[in-house]
């Protein structure tokens, strides 16, 4: 009997949507090993046999593992960059009486589910530990994932800025203190291993964007007219 096998053309390669199939296949089980067992202990070999496609094929289609890596690397970071998209699109549809602040709670709010979920977290692990072997990897990272945050976030403050709500001098610039402020100690902490507490992770993001908004001085009309003798000053140590 025949061994059922993908749908091939006449030329006896698989057609196009079984070709889609197969690397979708690909991807999806070698991000679960990636994730399962890290980058140095995962091989083609596994990810051939677990995937049911010849190891030739992997090669063919990405080269070696570092190719393959990185292309799971470029779907997670889209799949991660999709909800902040979406949720900086939503708040730019809400009515105009909405505050700033509520609106960048929100958005916080999803970026911390997305960069600080166990997926998230592991990929930043392995990306950290394989970015001095392959600088290609790392710079992939950089600008499919960290340029193209700051890049959505920057467009989401130009909306802002553009309706009166917002007043700043580079939304680019504000954009990555905004990223760093609200998620990234938070991220970092996870990535470390540290246990994540979601309720203590959304108190500090709320804290971090009132200091965003107002700056670390304050309204200017404050710090102006505050007498010396009044400043609060931290104690000294």
């Amino acid at each position: 009997m025949a061994r059922r096998g993908a749908i091939k053309s006449r030329g006896g390669r698989p057609t196009k949507s079984a070709a889609i199939e197969r690397d979708q296949r690909l991807i999806e089980v070698a991000t679960r090993l990636f994730l399962d067992r890290g980058y140095d202990a995962t091989s083609l070999d596994a990810v051939a046999e677990a995937a049911r496609v010849s190891k030739p094929t992997v090669y063919a289609r990405y080269g070696d593992k570092r190719g393959l890596f990185a292309e799971v690397l470029r779907r997670e970071i889209g799949r991660w960059l999709a909800p902040l998209a979406e949720a900086a699109e939503v708040q730019l549809t809400r009515p105009s009486d909405i505050s700033v602040e509520q609106r960048l709670n929100e958005v916080g709010r999803e970026m911390l589910t997305f960069t600080c979920g166990p997926d998230a977290v592991a990929f930043s692990r392995m990306l950290t530990s394989q970015a001095i072997n392959f600088p290609d990897i790392a710079k992939l990272g950089k600008e499919e994932g960290w340029l193209k945050a700051v890049s959505t976030t920057a467009r989401f403050f130009d909306h802002l800025v553009a309706q009166g709500a917002m007043d700043v001098e580079d939304t680019g610039v504000a954009a990555e203190v905004f990223l760093d402020v609200v998620v990234g100690h938070t991220h970092r902490m996870a990535t470390f291993g540290m246990p994540l507490e979601m309720k203590s992770a959304e108190k500090r993001m709320r804290l971090a964007i009132k200091l965003f908004l107002a700056g670390a001085l304050g309204p200017p009309s404050r710090i102006q007219s505050t007498p010396s003798a009044t400043i609060r000053r931290r104690p000294s140590r």
